[in-house]
């Protein structure tokens, strides 16, 4: 498994491809149940989810973000989609990453580009497992 060096390098490499420079990003890992709280009280939604971004800055300012995960829908989708839970946690990041950087998933062909986005970006810089 990568470092935490290399897994920040790998995330700010992301920000600057994009055009965008970062001030913090905190990443915090939890369960099931605490994300679907913060689902409901800040976005009203009843569903569980694997990941909730929250940015903070100004267009122009460097990003400021909270981004909350939950490593039991990394477990769970992981499983599902027959990949390894590290794999899965990338994808993940990536996608948080990606959602700083102004990518949205709303709509059908967002998340199309979204994706393909995520997919590259874990092609180019994840480490495969063997």
């Amino acid at each position: 498994m990568p470092s935490r060096t290399v897994l920040k390098k790998f995330i700010l490499k992301i920000f600057k491809e994009q055009g965008f420079r970062v001030e913090r990003i905190n990443y915090v890992f939890c369960s099931d149940s605490y994300l679907l709280t913060l689902n409901q009280n800040h976005l009203a939604h009843n569903t569980y989810t694997d990941i909730l971004t929250f940015h903070y800055s100004e267009n122009s300012q460097p990003v400021l973000s909270d981004i909350f995960i939950s490593i039991d829908r990394i477990r769970e989708n992981a499983r599902v989609y027959n990949v390894s839970f590290l794999e899965e946690l990338y994808r993940v990041i990536i996608h948080g990453a990606l959602h700083l950087c102004d990518y949205d998933d709303k709509k059908k062909e967002d998340s199309s580009v979204m994706r393909s986005m995520e997919n590259e970006y874990l092609r180019r810089y994840v480490p495969r497992e063997k």
